[in-house]
């Protein structure tokens, strides 16, 4: 082999190597830190094999949530290859990763899957039915509209559960239908900006909505998660009243981030894009365990 094709096989396995790491979305992975919500509001957040449990769950759901991208990623291809954007930024439409590499991947994250289910068995049920949830999704869910963002919500439902599971820890029914309105927030968000900037061309379900309905629908949502993020923390955590206007302030903010600042396509994006978002989310999680502190000493 001569020395211009050995840099050629180098470069290329690089390049498979880099595709391969953004097939798994690793920037997605800050969804999962809804795993953690059941270790804060349980007060476990000083015990350290509490914490060692909740972030192995939080490991193990990044891990599932990758596969989905995977699955759908290889189930849309040849879409994806005549999208302007995804053709340039999925790997397998851009070809930098081929449908076998992209199988043998998700083989290997399936198999890690399966093992972690002797370590944490109650986890794991939670995760296969959120891969079972999300394969629904990619083949028929997607394209049904309210449905598919009411999939995408009942996704997060789930990781919470996955951290209460991980930690054998009740979750109180507030908690769930708080979580299920601030995903339902997030994901019609979603579906606004993808119409405002894509149009009905990127999602075949985007014919079927308009900006002023998804507008009505994230307004309905995020006034939701207000009120019973509210009720909860009165009735079951009244010290934690002070982390409300946190919460009125990151709903405002993600809103003006969405109309002002064009941004909300991606939650994660208008995350890390965001510095005063971002402070939100911070200061939120520190006056949480402030709260939370004197029940645990």
């Amino acid at each position: 082999m001569t020395a211009s094709n050995s840099a050629t096989a180098r470069n290329t396995g690089k390049s498979s190597l880099v595709g391969l790491l953004m097939l798994l979305r690793p920037r997605q992975w800050v969804k999962n830190a809804f795993v953690l919500a059941p270790l804060v509001f349980s007060g476990e957040f000083l015990n350290l094999s509490a914490i060692g449990q909740s972030l192995l769950a939080a490991l193990l759901f990044s891990l599932a949530a990758s596969a989905t991208y995977v699955v759908n990623d290889l189930h849309d291809i040849e879409h994806d290859r005549r999208h302007p954007a995804k053709s340039r930024t999925r790997p397998l439409a851009a070809g930098i990763v081929s449908p076998p590499q992209a199988g043998l991947l998700l083989a290997g994250l399936y198999g890690a899957l399966i093992w972690a289910y002797f370590l944490l068995p109650g986890v794991v049920q939670v995760i296969a039915a959120y891969l079972v949830l999300n394969l629904l999704y990619t083949l028929v869910l997607k394209h049904q509209p309210v449905i598919d963002i009411f999939t995408i919500a009942i996704g997060f439902v789930l990781r919470v559960y996955a951290g209460a599971q991980a930690l054998a820890v009740p979750v109180s029914p507030w908690m769930f239908v708080t979580t299920l309105c601030l995903a339902l927030y997030l994901a019609a968000a979603k579906r606004r900006q993808e119409l405002a900037f894509s149009g009905t061309g990127g999602r075949r379900v985007l014919e079927r909505y308009s900006v002023a309905l998804v507008d009505r629908y994230a307004e309905m949502a995020a006034t939701g998660a207000l009120v019973f993020y509210s009720l909860f923390v009165i009735s079951a955590k009244p010290g934690m009243v002070v982390t409300i206007p946190f919460v009125l302030f990151g709903l405002f903010r993600y809103w003006y981030v969405i109309e002002v600042l064009d941004g909300g396509e991606s939650p994660t994006d208008a995350l890390l894009s965001d510095w005063q978002l971002a402070l939100t989310v911070l200061l939120w999680i520190g006056t949480c365990i402030w709260a939370l502190w004197p029940t645990i000493v």
